[in-house]
This record gives structure tokens, sequence and C-alpha cells, in this order.
């Protein structure tokens, strides 16, 4: 190639890389564009006394389950209630055939009658011989003979009367009526029944529905941790945890009246390790009935002073718990914490944050140390007093 095409082919390859050099060094002279802050909804860590509960499935029972049964053998003539209804005490509910009853109670009254007869005359004789033998009329035997009779003569009134209290008691049997109020099962019997023969045939069952208990059982372990706690109390003198105990129906809604535990079991049950106990609930409404399911709250001890945040604060990456914290200049500063226990949406945070800081608890996943962010507070969740978060 000719020295002069040389010369020029090097002088475009110089322009170029000139202007290549000079639109880099311009562009290098503009400032970046910012960044928009991100938008977040935050909430502050609160402080205060957490319950920490604990739950248990258990079974309705009535507080009085009755087993009416015939206690004199007969036909039975008539159930005389609604089966699955509510019956007072007294009400009749069931008739056996009194036939047999009445005329052994006739009897009776009859040879009472002869026993009353048998008995006076005796006294009679006994008052009218001892001063005849006081005055050597008549002979110590005969006196003694006398006052033998009226003894024998007491003793078989004394039976009589006893037939005719039993004849009365079996005849009033026949009638067989509601010891308590309650509700009242199925019939095992109809009409037309032989009842009560060799055996006190069950008839019914009926049930003290106001109040309603509810049986459950506790582990052993469980049971030492309730104990320990309230010995605990015991020790620092503070007062008996006010707090009442619950139940979650099987629909999940929380039923309006709180409980007490009326019975705890002597023992620990060998073959199972737990230990019973029975709460009763007042049942006016009649809402519970005998066999329902359902579980039981109740506290078992008290965190004081607990630092807790909604559990969406709270993000988790293999086994690290971060939560982000919202400084004075709306900037993000990511905290490690550990948490601790969870009460209904809230997670307790035993360290790593501290009250009244600001934590983000939606958009976690747009933000990271440093991002600017434009904090809007979090709505208060509406109150639902029908369901088991409302404790």
């Amino acid at each position: 190639m000719p020295k002069s095409n040389r010369c020029f082919s090097a002088f475009i390859i110089l322009s170029i890389f000139s202007s290549f050099l000079i639109a880099s060094v311009g562009c290098g002279k503009k400032e970046a564009a910012p960044v928009a802050p991100v938008d977040v909804i935050v909430t502050q860590a609160a402080q205060k006394d957490m319950p920490v509960y604990s739950e248990f499935v258990g079974q309705t029972m009535g507080s009085q389950d009755v087993e009416i049964r015939a206690r004199v053998e007969g036909f039975l003539l008539s159930v005389d209630y609604k089966e699955g209804s509510f019956v007072k005490k007294g009400d009749l509910l069931y008739q056996i055939d009194p036939k047999n009853f009445q005329t052994t109670l006739d009897q009776a009254k009859g040879k009472l009658g002869e026993a009353q007869a048998s008995f006076q005359k005796n006294q009679n004789d006994v008052n009218r011989y001892r001063p005849l033998a006081a005055e050597k009329a008549i002979s110590q035997q005969e006196l003694d003979n006398a006052e033998s009779a009226f003894m024998a003569a007491k003793a078989s009134l004394e039976s009589a009367q006893a037939a005719v209290d039993e004849a009365n008691l079996n005849l009033g049997y026949t009638r067989i009526v509601a010891p308590i109020d309650g509700l009242i099962d199925t019939s095992r019997v109809k009409p037309g029944n032989l009842v009560g023969r060799g055996e006190n045939t069950l008839l019914t069952i009926l049930s003290q529905v106001d109040p309603m208990d509810i049986r459950i059982s506790l582990s052993e372990s469980e049971y030492l941790i309730f104990a320990r706690a309230k010995a605990e109390r015991d020790v620092k003198g503070e007062a008996k945890l006010d707090y009442p105990i619950l139940l979650i129906l099987a629909d999940g809604f929380l039923y309006d009246h709180p409980g007490v535990v009326n019975f705890i079991e002597r023992s620990v049950d060998p073959t199972t390790g737990t230990l019973s106990l029975r709460i009763s609930f007042p049942n006016s409404e009649k809402i519970l009935r005998p066999g329902q399911y359902g579980k039981v709250r109740g506290v078992r001890e008290v965190k004081k002073d607990a630092i807790l945040v909604p559990q969406r604060a709270v993000s988790e990456l293999q086994g690290i718990f971060r939560v982000a914290v919202v400084g004075a200049d709306n900037k993000i500063l990511m905290k490690t914490v550990t948490p601790g226990i969870r009460f209904d949406d809230l997670w307790q945070i035993t360290s790593g944050l501290n009250a009244g800081e600001t934590v983000v608890v939606e958009g976690l996943q747009k933000v990271r140390d440093g991002v600017l962010v434009t904090p809007a507070p979090m709505r208060a969740a509406p109150s639902d007093d029908n369901s088991p978060s409302a404790s």
C-alpha cells in the first residue's frame, strides 16, 4: 500500500477513536436518576404481657348422667315423654302395670289390721293382769304369758306395717318420674315389654345439661408445666391467673361462656399416662349436647413485657429469622432476631428487636439494607368476638 494511503487510514482510525473517547467522557458527566422510595406497610413492635395458651381436645358430658331403670317387675303400660326432649324433675316418664302391686298392698293392709287387733287385745290383757297379779288374784305365770303374747303381737304389728310400707313403695315404683331436670334420650323399651325381671332393666338415660361438663386429659408433661407455673406464682406471691377457660366448638367458633374446673382426677392413669379433668360450662341456651367434641383453651403462664410483632413481619431463610426495621430517615435496616412463642397472629421476639421499633409488615420482599421506603401504618384488623383469636 502506498505510504499516503497508510497515513490516511491511520488518520481515520484515530478520528473514530477520539470521537468515542469524547462521547464516553461526555456520558460520564451525566448524573444517575434517583431511585423511587418503596411503598411498605409498617407497624410498631408492641410490648405487653402475653398469655401462653394450651389447647386440649375434649368431649362433652352431662353434669349428671342418670340411668332410668325399672325397679319392679311388670309389663310396661306407657312411655309418657317425648324422646329427645327436655323434661322437668317430677315429670312422668313411664308407667308399669300396677294391678299386682295394688293387690299386694291391699293384702298387706288386711294383715296389718289383724296385727293391730291382736296387738290391742294383748295390750289390754297385760294391763288387766298386772294389778291382779299384784294382788295374787292370778299367778305370775299367767301374767308372764300375757306379756309374752303382747311382745309377739307387737312384733307382728311391726312386721305387718313394714309389709305395707314395702307394698306402697313397690306400687310407687310403677310410676317412673324424672329425678332431675335434663335432656332425655330415646326409650330402650316400648309399651307391652316385660321389664324388671331378674334385673333392673335400663329404660333410658337422662342428662343434666346446664351446666355441661367437658372431659379432657393432660399428659404428665403437660400437667407438670401447669403445676410448675402455679408453684412459681405461689413462690412469688402472684395472684391466680385471671384468664377465662375457653371452649372452641367444632365449627371453629368460640363458645359464649367461660368455664371453670370442677374436678381433677386423683391420680394419673398408669395405662395412658394422662390426668383427667372436668370443666363445667353454663348451657342455658342448650347449645351444647352430650357427646360433642371441642377444644378447651386455657392459660398456663404469662410472658411479662413480651415484645410482639405480626408473624408476617418475620422472614426466615435457612433457619435465620430477620425483620426489616425502618429508621428515622426511612431507610431499611435488616435485623436478625430470635423468635419465641406464637400467639394468634403475633410472634414473640426474644432478642434482636426493641419495643417501639417500626417493622415492615407488607412489602418485605421488596426491601433490603439501605433501601429508602415510604411507610404507611398497618390498619387494625376488625375484631371478631366469635373467633378463637378474640381471647
